[in-house]
């Protein structure tokens, strides 16, 4: 598999996870549980961007960098684990729930940018051999992880 093709595989799996949490959210009864759904969103996706940053964006880091891509990605991902960090501090229920779904809203929206503009140019600038490669280092990494 290309790394594209597995990125937007998480990206998807996520969308569910995110439907599910929006789903939910209304009927959650403490900050506490709010905060563990967080927890859990930012976790997965620490390491999802940690997977983006180290094989995708790395593979064309000066080209995304002059096209303007690289810091926008890289400050949204920021912001995006600083959303789901605040609605862990919150103990406020309705406060911490605004939170999460703004760090929601914005998730969704990041993965439809990279999905139409940086996957797409991503494809058309590496080699096929050099996507694929790409992908099974992901494979491997996810391989070696426990569970």
């Amino acid at each position: 598999m290309r790394i594209t093709e597995v990125l937007t595989a998480e990206h998807a799996i996520f969308r569910v996870m995110f439907d599910h949490m929006e789903h939910v959210l209304p009927d959650l009864k403490t900050a506490a549980e709010v905060k563990l759904l967080a927890r859990l969103a930012e976790h997965l996706l620490h390491g999802h961007g940690d997977s983006e940053q180290n094989l995708a964006y790395t593979a064309l880091d000066h080209m995304l960098k002059e096209k303007g891509y690289l810091g926008r990605l890289y400050t949204e991902h920021r912001e995006m684990d600083a959303r789901f960090e605040h609605a862990q501090r919150s103990d406020d229920l309705a406060e911490s729930r605004g939170l999460l779904m703004s760090a929601i809203v914005m998730s969704r929206e990041h993965f439809r940018y990279e999905e139409q503009e940086l996957f797409p140019l991503i494809d058309k600038i590496l080699q096929s051999e050099s996507l694929e490669k790409l992908g099974a280092a992901w494979e491997q990494k996810h391989a070696a992880l426990p569970g």
